[in-house]
């Protein structure tokens, strides 16, 4: 029996082990102090502010990349549950895929695309309204993301004027050990349906977003790798050398507008649909290092389900 239970455990080790790989260890990006309690910072860098800002304005983008509706509503007593699937692939500023881990700074090495598994859930409401939520998680880590959501269908139904909707959203990402990063929108959508034969329909659709992303950090350890006996040699406590804060990333200053296309198959209560997006992340200034382009990301996501 216990020669069962060796054997189990050498097995899920490996897994556990790549399932943390994409947790975030933000002290890579910099520590923005120069001069802490009794001496020089450890891993200063100028630009560790700017690195804090571009990076949550990136992850902010990356877990909303997904639409994955038509702006048309459910209907008043409908109901509908999907699985869906986004993999998210972040750009930097000289367009470049392979990001370091100053610019997303995964534990492991960061690869794209970032793929975030989820759960869709949407109920139709009376006067062409529709709440929903979705529960994703970012693979190999142990972080999660939620999102509430209210759209109105201003004009649906219509034979020959396209379905027009608006959606408000706030996503939250769950379970990160040091920051905290909340991304809120608004997107306006345009399409329409057409029945192809019999119970099959097809609606193609379009949209813009304006998204919105604020970020805080906790006390980040920026010297994570030093010893008890470095600990017990420094001449104050050691909680106050190298324990700083990141400047907080206000939402109202760090927007960015999603383009997104897709396509929704329904046969019977069957439903699937395709769509693309493209964010632009726009620039910033900071004080220290000047212009900055936090580039852009790029997202294919899909989902199966049925409407009710």
């Amino acid at each position: 029996m216990l020669h069962r239970l060796w054997l189990l455990a050498a097995l899920f080790a490996p897994a556990v082990a790549v399932a943390d790989a994409y947790d975030f260890s933000i002290h890579q990006l910099g520590n923005p102090y120069e001069t802490c309690a009794g001496g020089p910072c450890v891993g200063y860098s100028p630009a560790a502010n700017a690195n804090f800002r571009s990076f949550a304005r990136r992850l902010g983008a990356g877990v909303t990349a997904a639409n994955l509706m038509p702006p048309e509503t459910l209907g008043h007593s409908a109901f509908a549950i999907t699985a869906e699937i986004s993999g998210v692939g972040f750009i930097n500023a000289a367009g470049d895929g392979a990001m370091t881990q100053a610019e997303f700074p995964t534990t492991a090495q960061f690869r794209n695309p970032l793929w975030l598994p989820s759960i869709h859930i949407r109920k139709g409401l009376p006067f062409s309204f529709e709440i929903g939520a979705r529960a994703a998680w970012l693979e190999k880590s142990r972080m999660g993301v939620g999102t509430l959501e209210l759209k109105w269908a201003l004009n649906e139904g219509f034979r020959y004027i396209p379905d027009i909707g608006v959606r408000a959203y706030v996503t939250k990402i769950l379970n990160t050990r040091d920051f905290d990063v909340t991304t809120g929108g608004l997107d306006v959508g345009v399409g329409k349906q057409f029945a192809l034969a019999g119970m099959v329909t097809l609606t193609p659709y379009l949209g813009w977003n304006l998204g919105f992303t604020g970020a805080t950090s906790n006390n980040v350890d920026f010297d994570p790798t030093r010893t008890l006996q470095d600990s017990d040699s420094v001449q104050v406590p050691t909680p106050e050398r190298n324990f700083y804060v990141f400047n907080e990333v206000r939402a109202a200053e760090n927007s960015h507008n999603r383009f997104y296309f897709g396509f929704r198959f329904i046969g019977g209560y069957f439903t699937f649909l395709a769509e693309f997006s493209y964010t632009l992340l726009g620039n910033f200034d900071d004080p220290l290092v000047g212009r900055v382009n936090a580039g852009s990301v790029l997202a294919l996501n899909g989902s199966i389900g049925f409407d009710f």
